[in-house]
């Protein structure tokens, strides 16, 4: 569900907004802007998903032996 937000701003922000980004388009630039500042990804809902998928766990778990063996190899 979209809000309506009024907001103040200099009237040179203001104009360059409509010259640079266009009239209709300013809400959207300021949501892409604004969003990775007020919104943070429920990341444990996330993780707990990504480890019910037991291929994608079985290939990450080959991909760090693989790399700790590549590792142990360039200590000696």
């Amino acid at each position: 569900m979209q809000k309506k937000l009024t907001i103040t701003v200099d009237e040179e922000v203001y104009l360059g907004l409509h010259k640079i980004i266009g009239p209709r388009k300013i809400s959207r630039f300021v949501q892409e802007i604004v969003r990775p500042h007020v919104v943070r990804p429920n990341y444990e809902s996330a993780y707990a998903k990504m480890a019910k998928d037991k291929n994608r766990e079985n290939e990450a778990f080959e991909w760090a032996e693989i790399t700790f063996k590549d590792m142990d190899h360039e200590a000696m």
